[in-house]
């Protein structure tokens, strides 16, 4: 018989997730031990490997739910009947889901490469599937533009993602502009540069 699932399950997992986010974005991927792992947790090493048998499964865990997150809180912007107003919940949305995922962001930078191919390629998938999503809503938003300049989208989208980035670079939450009013701005910035484009095509 199958040992039943314990009710926070879920909660442990996320909760090892977290701190092997930070441990491994604090002391390098490949420095970091499941023994400091366990202790920055608080946590036993052998409750860490009832979950997770590697280094490389934990890692690997951490971006795939951290992708899948922001893929679904994408997917959850229900469209209306402005499609300038959409692009700005999809700008606020991801924003939002950036939120204390610093250290999974240093770790798509600086440790993906230590994945094997194939599971790489599981959340490279992931990350297609997102710029695919945010390059739908800046071509709804830019009525008909990227119809006539279909090779300004991508370029577009991932400017888009760069911008949203300096929150993880350089954005400190006391004193200056807000997540919410950056999100604006860059919706602003999107949509006044799209109109632009617009209006050399």
């Amino acid at each position: 018989m199958a040992r039943p699932i314990a009710k926070d399950h879920d909660l442990k997992r996320g909760a090892i997730l977290k701190a092997a986010a930070r441990t491994f974005a604090d002391e390098g991927f490949d420095r970091a031990s499941m023994a400091g792992l366990a202790r920055a947790a608080g946590i036993s090493k052998s409750l860490i490997y009832h979950y997770y048998p590697s280094k490389e499964a934990l890692l690997f865990d951490i971006h795939f739910t951290h992708l899948s997150a922001l893929k679904g809180a994408v997917e959850g912007v229900e469209g209306g009947q402005d499609a300038q107003a959409d692009l700005r919940t999809v700008v606020h949305v991801i924003l939002e889901a950036y939120r204390n995922a610093d250290a999974e962001h240093k770790l798509q930078l600086e440790a993906l490469g230590a994945l094997p191919d194939a599971e790489r390629k599981v959340l490279e998938a992931l990350q297609r599937d997102l710029v695919k999503l945010v390059s739908e809503a800046l071509a709804r938003a830019a009525e008909g533009l990227f119809t006539a300049k279909p090779e300004a989208l991508r370029p577009a989208a991932m400017s888009l993602f760069g911008m949203l980035n300096w929150v993880y670079m350089w954005h400190r939450p006391t004193g200056g502009i807000s997540r919410a009013e950056y999100a604006d701005m860059v919706t602003d910035l999107m949509l006044g540069g799209m109109a632009r484009l617009a209006r050399d095509v």
